[in-house]
C-alpha cells in the first residue's frame, strides 16, 4: 500500500500545483483587466466639430438671464436658421428689423466692440451676441441664447 501512496501523492501534489498556478493566472488577468478598464474610462478630449472650431463669445454678457440656454444653431419656424459665425447683415436679412425688440447693449469684447441684441420672432424669444472673431474684424454671431416666453 505504501508503494502506491508515493505516486498518488506525487500526482495530487502536481495537480494541486497546477490548480494554484491557474488561480494565480486568473487573478493576474482579473487585475490587469481592471487596470485597463480604468485607463479606458479616463476622460478623452472630444474631437473638434465644425461648431467647436468657430470662436465663441469669450464670456456671457451680464444682461443675458441665467436661465437662457446657449445653442450653436437656432432653427426658426419658417425654415430659416441662424448659426454661429453668421454676419450681422445675414442675420438682419433673415430676421428683418421688425424682429428686434428694441433693446440692445454694447460693451467691450475680447477683439473689439460686442453687441447684444434681443429678438422676438414668430413667437420665439432669443438673444444674439455679435462680436469680431479677430482683432478689428467684422462682427459675427458669436452666441445665441434662447429664453423662455
Amino acid at each position: 500500500m505504501d508503494a502506491l501512496a508515493g505516486p498518488v501523492r506525487s500526482r495530487l501534489a502536481s495537480a494541486l500545483e497546477w490548480v494554484v498556478a491557474a488561480v494565480f493566472l486568473a487573478g493576474t488577468i482579473a487585475v490587469a483587466s481592471l487596470l485597463f478598464h480604468d485607463l479606458k474610462m479616463q476622460p478623452r478630449r472630444a474631437a473638434p466639430t465644425a461648431v467647436a472650431e468657430q470662436p465663441l463669445a469669450a464670456s456671457v454678457p451680464p444682461w443675458v438671464p441665467e436661465q437662457a440656454l446657449s445653442v450653436p444653431v437656432l432653427p426658426l419656424v419658417d425654415g430659416k436658421e441662424l448659426r454661429i459665425g453668421d454676419s450681422v447683415s445675414v442675420v438682419a436679412e433673415r430676421l428683418g428689423r421688425a424682429a428686434e425688440s428694441g433693446r440692445q447693449e454694447i460693451d467691450r469684447g475680447r477683439n473689439g466692440e460686442r453687441l447684444t441684441r434681443f429678438y422676438e420672432y414668430s413667437g420665439s424669444r432669443f438673444i444674439l451676441v455679435f462680436e469680431p472673431f479677430e482683432q478689428d474684424g467684422e462682427a459675427r454671431l458669436a452666441a445665441i441664447y434662447v429664453t423662455a416666453k
